[in-house]
């Protein structure tokens, strides 16, 4: 018989599930901004956000059950934890929760992705959905603006005065590039219905006059020149391995010499087993990209190679990522 804590831990990962389900709908929904700072009853929850009176009590319940809200005398209120992560506008918003949403559309169709070997469902990104764009975005911002600066503190930037951030997003990292030194500049590459998303980023921090942005698709696109450095945050995985190699040298083209391309994403053991996260995330890029992957050092050194580049070098991050940098000697 089989060992029944084995057992029940299976059932356990089998039914997990339903917490991270009851989360993000709570989240869609807008239930812990509704309740805010508040005590309110589920009815009243209800009318505020046009739901079903029975059915948001429900979900409610569950919440408290879950922790993330709490009831007394038949009201409601957030948390602590909620109240700190989860009420838009908090100190610790996880704006990048609607992100998740969406992602759970895409791995729910895992089983049809490992029969066909690609995502099955079309790239919602690829046609410029405004509300998806936003919602990738701010969850990358969300995560890269508490990341950047340690990422770039640990690279020498002797010498160091441009700096190209290709598929750059929010510009989290160039603006913590042109924090790092003063007189450096840096440069956002990344798809036209990103940039103005871009912009209001680089505005709200008052960095304009120092980073500055270029549209284009990084795949079809050239990438300019006269760069000191070229940096990829969370680029490789959305691509082939065939368009990662021809990115590379795209990159060594744009660097003066001297420069170095940095490649910082999850890298894979040879058995492609470990870090776990890594090994979780190949599975994202294949429900939600053509040919998307988590790849090894080895991978990632024989682009650079090819592409002309020497004395490549991996160094970890405090956040489960590494840095892999080739060097334009010349």
């Amino acid at each position: 018989m089989p060992d029944m804590k084995t057992r029940e831990q299976i059932r356990g990962i089998a039914y997990a599930f339903q917490e991270s389900r009851i989360l993000l709908t709570a989240h869609e929904l807008g239930i812990f901004t509704a309740l805010g700072g508040g005590k309110h009853t589920s009815g009243g929850i209800a009318s505020l956000l046009g739901t079903d009176p029975r059915a948001t009590d429900r979900l409610m319940n569950a919440l408290c059950a879950m922790g993330l809200l709490e009831k007394e005398n038949g009201r409601f209120s957030n948390s602590p934890a909620a109240a700190q992560c989860l009420v838009e506008g908090s100190p610790g918003y996880l704006g990048g929760l609607m992100h998740t949403v969406h992602l759970w559309d895409t791995w729910t169709t895992l089983t049809g992705a490992v029969k066909a070997g690609t995502g099955i469902l079309p790239r919602p990104g690829s046609d410029g959905g405004e509300e998806w764009v936003s919602a990738f975005i701010a969850a990358m911002h969300d995560r890269a603006v508490r990341q950047a600066p340690a990422v770039v503190g640990q690279l020498d930037l002797a010498g160091v005065t441009r700096v190209l951030d290709v598929g750059g997003g929010s510009g989290a990292y160039a603006m913590a590039f042109v924090r790092a030194k003063a007189g450096l500049s840096a440069v956002v590459f990344d798809l036209p219905n990103v940039l103005p998303l871009t912009a209001s980023y680089i505005e709200r921090d008052g960095l304009s006059g120092q980073v500055s942005t270029v549209a284009g698709d990084y795949l079809r696109d050239d990438l300019g020149g006269g760069f000191d450095v070229v940096f990829l945050s969370a680029i490789i995985h959305s691509n082939s391995a065939g368009e990662n190699a021809e990115l590379i040298r795209k990159c060594a083209r744009a660097l003066r010499p001297g420069g170095c391309v940095v490649v910082q994403d999850f890298i894979m053991d040879e058995e492609r087993v470990a870090p776990s996260h890594g090994a979780f995330f190949a599975l994202n890029m294949l429900v939600g990209t053509e040919a998307g992957d988590t790849y090894t050092e080895s991978e990632v050194s024989a682009w650079m190679i090819a592409a002309g580049l020497s004395g490549v070098s991996r160094q970890g991050t405090p956040f489960g990522t590494s840095q892999i940098v080739g060097r334009l000697h010349g």
